[in-house]
């Protein structure tokens, strides 16, 4: 593997955990802010963070295999 195509990976996955962290800081702000008005938008942003997390995994995963 080229020095080039580890840090597109690294940067894949830098980005997912990003992402994922975004997801999951929106899943925190409406429970502490206005979950009594936008409950009903949690099970949607719940399934979000859940795929963002496992774009993560699996981002992460392939970069530990590469890297050893």
């Amino acid at each position: 593997m080229t020095d080039e195509e580890l840090k597109k990976l690294q940067k894949e996955a830098r980005k997912a955990k990003r992402i994922a962290t975004e997801y999951a800081s929106a899943v925190h702000d409406l429970v502490e802010d206005s979950l009594w008005t936008d409950y009903a938008t949690l099970p949607d942003l719940a399934q979000k963070t859940v795929d963002a997390c496992l774009a993560w995994k699996s981002a992460q995963e392939k970069l530990d295999s590469i890297q050893g």
